[in-house]
């Protein structure tokens, strides 16, 4: 989408040129210095914990005859298994050898029975904290949605609740065709084998051990794809419908926090890391909301994007030493907002602002 009041593209501009605020960078690096190590005693646990609980409610989805029950572990198993898979993200920021077995288990645990594997995001959200890149049109995960029309946002989240559709047909169809023709192989790994929204964006195909890792995962993802449908004629429709329903609603919590970790104001231009993070949000204490909508830390995704080598159990400490050191007037207390409706509502009044 291109804006062509010049008034509103000249400010676009001198969003993205915003100098970059040193002060505030300074003091990022400098304050968090000692808060860079994942803990695996944080890490395991909380994985571990958040998927037992979230294939445990799922499993009393499916089999209690109670509906409120029955909705009641549908809600639970939804947001623990929200909260499993949102460790993807900290998959792709885990300095190598930090943690050693987290990747195969976290996907063996969470990522293949979900069918979203770690090689969909991981080589993919670095690009989008490439300085050059970040809100240009080589940004996988950027869009300026708070740009386009106002029927870009329910198609953002429609787009969303079908994803364990889309997934199965990815995984259950798609991969083995593609293995016996390869110009759907090409397609699917160029336009398929990303957790991106930007349309745009295409994917080179893997390399050496990161080939490797995506073939076993792949497969695996592909055997569970295949494994659901086939659980119809063991077990009826139940309880796939019932790991759909779950399944969407965590992928559709999921798009609305994507909707509201950035104010989506860019339309291309390169941007300073103060512009980025202006363009970020943070949803920080005493709102408590935050905590299950944007887990694993995504509450500080401003600050993330600040210091995006930060594990996540240390992003609330990072964050109090910031916010209590640095001067009224410093940017970092721009990118800091109460909660998750009013960048919505944000959002939307900018889709319908006359352009």
């Amino acid at each position: 989408m291109t804006v062509h009041d010049p008034i509103l593209a000249a400010a676009q501009r001198a969003r993205a040129t915003i100098p970059d605020d040193v002060a505030m960078l300074r003091a990022a690096a400098e304050l968090t210095r000692d808060l860079s190590t994942a803990d695996a005693r944080i890490y395991w646990p909380d994985m571990l914990a958040s998927a037992l609980i979230g294939w445990g409610a799922l499993a009393g989805a499916v089999l209690v005859d109670t509906v409120p029950l029955a909705i009641t572990c549908g809600i639970v198993a939804m947001l623990a298994l929200y909260r499993a898979a949102s460790f993807i993200h900290e998959l792709t920021h885990i300095r190598a050898g930090a943690l050693p077995g987290f990747r195969a288990g976290w996907n063996l645990i969470v990522g293949l029975p979900l069918m979203i594997p770690s090689f969909l995001y991981e080589g993919v959200h670095t690009q989008h904290h490439a300085r050059t890149r970040y809100g240009t049109a080589e940004d996988p995960e950027y869009l300026p949605l708070a740009l386009m029309k106002p029927w870009s946002l329910p198609l953002f989240i429609l787009v969303a609740s079908l994803a364990p559709v889309g997934l199965i047909l990815r995984f259950g169809v798609l991969t083995p065709l593609s293995l016996i023709i390869p110009p759907l192989r090409a397609k699917l790994v160029a336009e398929l084998s990303a957790l991106s929204i930007n349309p745009a964006y295409r994917r080179r195909p893997p390399e050496g051990p990161f080939a490797r890792m995506w073939a076993w995962q792949e497969a695996g993802a592909c055997l569970f794809a295949l494994a659901l449908v086939g659980s119809v004629f063991a077990f009826g429709w139940k309880p796939l419908l019932v790991y759909m329903a779950i399944h969407s609603a965590m992928t559709v919590i999921n798009q609305l926090r994507t909707l509201v970790a950035h104010l989506w104001e860019n339309e291309g231009d390169p941007m300073t890391v103060t512009a980025q993070y202006l363009d970020s949000v943070n949803v920080p204490p005493p709102g408590s909301l935050p905590a299950l909508w944007a887990p694993v830390g995504l509450r500080y995704h401003a600050l993330h994007h600040l210091l995006p080598s930060v594990p996540y159990h240390n992003l609330a400490a990072a964050h109090r030493k910031l916010i209590t050191t640095l001067d009224p007037q410093s940017p970092y207390h721009r990118g800091n907002y109460r909660g998750m409706m009013p960048l919505v509502g944000k959002i939307a009044r900018s889709t319908m602002a006359a352009r």
